[in-house]
């Protein structure tokens, strides 16, 4: 009976990752139970200890308890390992490990860390997987440099590399856990360039996906760039941009937010929201604070999220950009949703509209939910669920008010939305067969 239990799990690679997402966060609940993970004086209920390790593992960083007070430093480490094994996956961190005793990667786990990974093909994967773990290591460590040299100028020499490391480790993989104490995040710091700038890229590097900064370091060599790195750059660049912008629009005289910064510092701060909501959680403005219009704009910009391959969640950058070829190519009379001269296949754009309607509709059903369970405003449980799903871990508050039932809405759909909604169906839906037949076309009104 066992044997069989086993093979079940093993016989579906996103069975596996969902199952190995959930072993991952049991540990890290049962060591955040700990004593010695909890600072002198205060307790932590099992339902919070899970919700922190879910929150960690699947790199969110919705907290019910500070992070830089509630936990002691073995509390943080267990969070920050969390963290790095859910920004990376954990079939990345055991290749890892294989890699250190030698051992040759299976045709099983290949196919494994091609679903963790999300790749079309199993071909290039261990070398891929490779340059994830140099890639991820040495942007880390860089970024843990410079903020560590600015931290000196506000603390202790060990206290400030203890807050470099751990907040670019934090920062990277988009999990939006911080240590300034008091639910701060980087209100102290809204405008020093320094640490926006840093914080910034390592959200942006994290965020891109490994195959994208693969590409990017192979240019100076190829000169090309493939369909999928074109994509993900462009529009990028065009929602941290176009964000930035309207962040600045609606906040620019907002005297709870950006009124009392100046210009500059109005930018940083306007760059960093535009950034964050992208799946980190870093916040310089009180959220609370934001007008009602930015607010939903951020939700919004929550929903889209990072790209594919990432650290990152939300529907990913490629899915809204195929979404938006496809409302283009139907305007326009063209049966083919055409990106840089290439054509998609219908098999991409099915797929993006899936993706895009099961996320919205689970977000829709937690946030109708919550709305029964919790007693705030829609816009702030909204944006509570979005942030939640999109591994995003932004908050207007409502996380440290959640009941049992919110927090545990909360728990599942960061889970989802680290393991995704496809890879859910794919890991407890029925293996699909081959039809051998197509039924007679139809017609119905559409518009």
């Amino acid at each position: 009976m066992i044997s069989k239990g086993f093979k079940w799990v093993f016989r579906s690679p996103p069975r596996l990752l969902l199952i190995g997402f959930a072993c991952i966060i049991l540990a890290g609940t049962i060591l955040l139970k700990l004593p010695a993970a909890t600072a002198a004086e205060e307790t932590t209920s099992w339902i919070d200890a899970l919700f922190t390790a879910t929150s960690a593992t699947c790199v969110t960083g919705l907290v019910t308890l500070d992070t830089g007070t509630h936990w002691t430093t073995f509390g943080q480490i267990v969070i920050l390992a969390l963290i790095q094994i859910g920004g990376l996956g954990f079939m990345t961190m055991a290749t890892l490990f294989a890699f250190f005793l030698k051992r040759k990667i299976s045709l099983k786990e290949r196919l494994i860390l091609q679903e963790a990974l999300n790749q079309s093909s199993m071909e290039g994967i261990v070398r891929l997987v490779r340059r994830v773990i140099v890639y991820a290591l040495s942007i880390q460590l860089i970024g843990a440099l410079l903020l560590s040299v600015r931290f000196l100028f506000d603390m202790s020499p060990g206290r400030a590399i203890y807050f470099g490391i751990f907040h670019a480790i934090s920062f990277f993989n988009n999990a939006g856990f911080d240590i300034m104490g008091h639910y701060k995040s980087l209100t102290d710091y809204v405008g020093d360039p320094l640490v926006n700038i840093v914080t910034m890229l390592l959200i942006i590097l994290g965020g891109l996906g490994f195959i994208v900064l693969s590409d990017l370091i192979d240019w100076k060599r190829t000169r090309r760039l493939t369909l999928h790195s074109k994509v993900v750059l462009s529009m990028t660049g065009f929602l941290i941009g176009f964000g930035a912008l309207v962040i600045l629009v609606f906040e620019y005289t907002n005297a709870g937010t950006m009124e009392p910064l100046s210009f500059g510092e109005k930018l940083l701060s306007a760059f960093l929201q535009s950034v964050s909501p992208r799946t980190a959680g870093v916040n310089s403005l009180d959220l609370a604070s934001l007008r009602q219009a930015t607010q939903f704009f951020l939700v919004l910009l929550m929903f889209i999220g990072a790209s594919p391959g990432s650290t990152g969640g939300g529907i990913k950058t490629t899915t809204f950009a195929t979404l938006i070829g496809a409302v283009y190519a139907m305007m326009r009379g063209k049966d083919d949703v055409v990106m840089f001269r290439y054509r998609l296949a219908q098999e991409r754009v099915y797929k993006a509209l899936t993706v895009t309607l099961l996320s919205l509709a689970l977000v829709l059903v937690a946030t109708m939910i919550l709305s029964t369970t919790e007693d705030h405003h829609f816009l702030e449980i909204l944006f509570e669920v979005t942030s939640a799903f999109s591994t995003v871990g932004l908050s207007m508050g409502l996380t440290l008010e959640l009941t049992l039932v919110g927090k545990i809405i909360i728990i599942v759909m960061m889970f989802i939305g680290r393991v995704g909604p496809l890879s859910m169906g794919y890991a407890f839906g029925p293996k699909p067969g081959r039809t051998l037949y197509r039924y007679a076309e139809g017609k119905i009104i559409i518009g």
